[in-house]
């Protein structure tokens, strides 16, 4: 679950990192309120769960009431990168003198936290790493022993930054890692983590505040975490996303025009592969699990055609747990619920359990503008077509 930068700020709050002082508002009459009590100047901030918020627009600097209401007027409701600005930051500016970056990440392949910095802050830390690599440092920690002292002071050596700020910025690095071990966090980002040129707080922190903070944190974790449960806004969630969670399914919108179901995760990320291989572009991952009954499957179809962006759908079905009849049964059941609504072709594959069965259904059923095939290939290979018709047509 991603948050937005001030539920992020609040988060470091609770933990000690020093960060501006700020109110959200989610209308022009609410942010005026909120200057009142920040004080003036004051930064404007669009929330949204995106980057490039500054090159959109979204970040404004406003030094009176009146400039405060422009930019606060102009702001709500925009659109950056088709995520619609529902809710504003107003902040206290900050005066900066330096720009860092820190981040804490999980390592999939190291099988522990990650962390990284650089004195490169205030830009895309991809760019960093491929046009002067040498500016970032990095550092694996053991979950077992936690993040150590001489852990910040190395990152601090190795990235450069002044001696008068190694301390602080080891203080920093591990109250970040207090809070990525302890909200079960996937992601902690600072970016810019700010030296002040403003009056110092005092504290281990010295002129160090995190300026805007990116958090994504565990969605199966947050039983634990009732407060953080708390924080998710369905308003700003993609509307297939929260469709399918709302529906038991796992689904990740993508950027294509085919439709992608399987049942297991490694076979749908497979299926997607392969597509691609064929020139294809997915436009979700959907797994609708194991022993997936025709209900499930219903419930899948559903979702993937609220993408409008679908041209084509495939289903790719590889029967253990999963039986191929309930698939070809749940997939009848949404052809007849649906009806005038599925405009698009299906590619349906079913091998194993109860796969002759399944494409007995299938036939006796007669679905208008559904295919089937024996193998992988062949049905990524017909869908990509048929995706690419009607693109075309």
């Amino acid at each position: 679950m991603d948050l937005l930068e001030y539920q992020g700020k609040q988060l470091f709050a609770r933990h000690g990192i020093p960060v501006p002082s700020g109110v959200p508002a989610r209308t022009v009459d609410e942010a005026v309120a909120a200057a009142g009590a920040v004080g003036f100047p004051c930064v404007v901030k669009a929330q949204v769960k995106i980057g490039g918020r500054g090159k959109a627009g979204g970040i404004k600097v406003a030094e009176g009431p009146d400039e405060l209401k422009e930019h606060a007027g102009a702001i709500l409701g925009m659109d950056i990168k088709g995520f619609p600005v529902h809710e504003i930051w107003i902040e206290a500016a900050s005066t900066i003198t330096a720009e860092y970056y820190a981040s804490i990440i999980f390592d999939r392949s190291a099988k522990a936290p990650l962390i990284m910095f650089s004195t490169q802050g205030g830009m895309d830390i991809e760019a960093v790493a491929e046009e002067t690599p040498e500016l970032l440092a990095t550092l694996h920690v053991d979950p077992l022993i936690g993040f150590q002292d001489f852990q910040g002071r190395r990152l601090a050596y190795a990235a450069g930054v002044p001696p008068d700020q190694v301390r602080p910025l080891g203080a920093f690095l591990a109250r970040l890692y207090d809070v990525w071990a302890a909200e079960e966090a996937m992601l902690v980002e600072v970016n810019p983590l700010i030296v002040s040129g403003g009056a110092i707080a005092p504290g281990p922190f010295g002129p160090l505040y995190a300026l805007d903070a990116k958090v994504t944190l565990d969605d199966n974790a947050l039983f634990r975490h009732p407060d953080n449960a708390g924080l998710r806004d369905p308003s700003a969630e993609d509307a297939e996303e929260q469709m399918a969670r709302e529906r038991g399914l796992t689904y990740v919108k993508l950027d294509g025009d085919i439709g992608i179901l399987g049942n297991g995760a490694g076979l749908v990320m497979s299926t997607l592969d392969v597509v691609a291989q064929f020139g294809g572009a997915p436009a979700n991952f959907l797994d609708a699990g194991g022993g997936s009954k025709a209900e499930a499957i219903t419930s899948a179809v559903e979702v993937i055609l609220a993408n409008q962006s679908v041209e084509a759908v495939l289903f790719n079905i590889f029967g253990g747990i999963t039986r191929c009849d309930e698939v070809a049964n749940g997939l009848v059941a949404a052809f007849a619920q649906l009806g005038d609504k599925i405009m698009v072709p299906f590619v349906v594959r079913l091998d194993g359990t109860n796969d002759v069965e399944g494409r007995s259904i299938l036939a006796e059923a007669r679905l208008p503008n559904v295919h089937t095939a024996q193998t992988m290939d062949e049905a990524a290979e017909r869908v990509v077509g048929l995706a690419q018709q009607g693109a075309a047509g």
